[in-house]
C-alpha cells in the first residue's frame, strides 16, 4: 500500500511527487516509457514572470528564486522583444505593458534580431528578464529527488481502471494493480479521463494544440544571442534553438488528449505570420511536432482536493505555464495535501483551488 500515487509523469506530476516523497511513501505512474513525453517534453522552455494569467503570474515569481538557485539554477540569459506594425500599434502597447517590457528603438531591436524587416516593423519592446529553462535537468533532478527519498517511478504503466477500496484506490495498470490512500491526477491532457474512472465528477479541461517549425538559422546568421520575439497578440513567435530557430504559429485547436502532431497548413499559416516582418524567407523546415496545452474552463491552473473526494487532488490545467510554474505549484500542491501553511496567500490560493468551479 502507497500513501499516493500521481497519475501522470510530467513536469507537474513529478515536481509534486518529489515535494511529497520525505513525508509519504510515493509512485508516479507513466503511460509512456520516459518522463515528460508529453507536453512538458515538447515545451518552448522560457521562463518570463510576467507571462499568464494573474494567479499563473503569482505562481511565476513565487518560484522564481528556484529557479535561479536550485540545484546550481536551471537558467540561462535569453530575453524577450515584440515587434508589430503601423496598424498594431495598440496591440502592442497593451502587449508591452502586460509583459512589463520597454519600448526600444528600431535600430536597437535589429542590432538584437538583424533580420526584422524595417518596412515593416516599426514598434518594438524589450527585456533582458526572460530565461531559458533546462527543461530536462529539472524533470530528472525531480525525480532524483523523489527516488532518494524512497520514491518511484513506473514508465510505460497506463492507468486502465480505477476502483475504490476499504484503504482508498486501486488502480490498474499493465503490469498490476497499485493501491495507495490517494491519487494525485497530473495526467496533463487525460486528467479529465482520469477522473471519469476514478467515478468522481470532471471539471471541463480542454487540449490546445500547438505546433513547432524549426528552420535554419535564417541567413546564416549566428542565432544563439537572439532573444526570443513574438509577433503582437502572440500571433507568432520565434525562439533560438540549438543553432535553428524555432518558430510556431502559437496556435489553440481543440484536441482530444492524444499523442498530438503539428498541422501543415497551420504551420505554414503561422510560417507566413512570421515571414512579414522579417527580411530572411523560410526555404526549408527541419523538423516539426506539436504539443498539448491544456486548460481549466477559467485558463488557470487547478490545484486542491476534489470538492466531492477529499482523497483525489487536482494538480491540473498548467496550459502553456507547465515548467515555469512548476516550483511554486508543486510546494502549493504539497502544503495542502500534507496540511502545512502555505506561503501563497488567500486569494491567489482561491484563483488556484477547484472549489471554484463547484456548482
Amino acid at each position: 500500500m502507497r500513501d499516493i500515487i500521481v497519475i501522470g509523469g510530467g513536469i507537474a506530476g513529478i515536481s509534486v511527487a518529489a515535494r511529497l516523497a520525505p513525508h509519504a511513501k510515493v509512485t508516479v505512474l507513466e503511460a509512456e516509457s520516459a518522463l515528460a513525453y508529453h507536453a512538458s517534453g515538447r515545451s518552448a522552455a522560457l521562463f518570463e514572470a510576467n507571462y499568464g494569467l494573474p494567479s499563473t503570474v503569482v505562481l511565476n515569481k513565487a518560484g522564481e528564486t528556484y529557479f535561479h538557485e536550485a540545484n546550481g539554477g536551471y537558467l540561462s540569459p535569453r530575453g524577450l522583444m515584440i515587434v508589430g506594425r503601423a496598424a498594431e500599434h495598440d496591440r502592442f502597447l497593451a502587449d508591452t505593458a502586460t509583459l512589463g517590457l520597454e519600448q526600444i528603438g528600431l535600430d536597437d531591436a535589429l542590432n538584437m534580431v538583424p533580420i526584422l524587416d524595417r518596412e515593416q516593423v516599426t514598434h518594438a519592446s524589450y527585456h533582458s528578464a526572460a530565461w531559458d529553462i533546462d527543461t530536462d535537468r529539472m524533470v530528472q533532478d525531480f525525480a532524483r529527488e523523489l527516488r532518494a527519498h524512497g520514491g518511484e517511478v513506473r514508465v510505460k504503466a497506463p492507468v486502465t481502471a480505477i476502483s475504490r477500496t476499504e484503504a482508498g484506490w486501486a488502480v490498474q495498470t499493465p503490469d498490476g494493480p497499485y493501491e495507495s490512500k490517494l491519487i494525485v491526477n497530473a495526467a496533463g491532457a487525460w486528467v479529465d479521463e482520469v477522473a471519469t474512472l476514478a467515478g468522481v465528477s470532471t471539471i471541463g479541461f480542454t487540449p490546445l494544440r500547438r505546433s513547432m517549425a524549426r528552420i535554419p538559422a535564417p541567413g546564416g546568421h549566428d542565432v544563439s544571442d537572439w532573444p526570443m520575439f513574438f509577433g503582437v497578440g502572440e500571433s507568432w513567435y520565434a525562439k533560438p534553438d540549438a543553432g535553428s530557430l524555432i518558430v510556431s504559429p502559437a496556435e489553440e485547436h481543440p484536441m482530444p488528449p492524444m499523442d498530438a502532431w503539428a498541422d501543415d497548413m497551420v504551420l505554414a499559416e503561422g510560417l507566413a505570420r512570421y515571414e512579414e516582418l522579417v527580411s530572411e524567407p523560410v526555404t526549408r523546415i527541419e523538423a516539426n511536432w506539436a504539443g498539448l496545452r491544456t486548460f481549466s474552463p477559467d485558463r488557470a491552473l487547478t490545484i486542491g482536493f476534489h470538492t466531492e473526494a477529499p482523497d483525489f487532488f487536482w494538480h491540473a490545467g498548467q496550459g502553456g505555464y507547465g515548467f515555469q510554474t512548476a516550483p511554486a505549484a508543486s510546494l502549493l500542491a504539497a502544503d495542502l495535501i500534507l496540511g502545512r501553511a502555505s506561503e501563497l496567500d488567500d486569494s491567489a490560493r482561491a484563483a488556484l483551488s477547484p472549489q471554484r468551479f463547484a456548482s
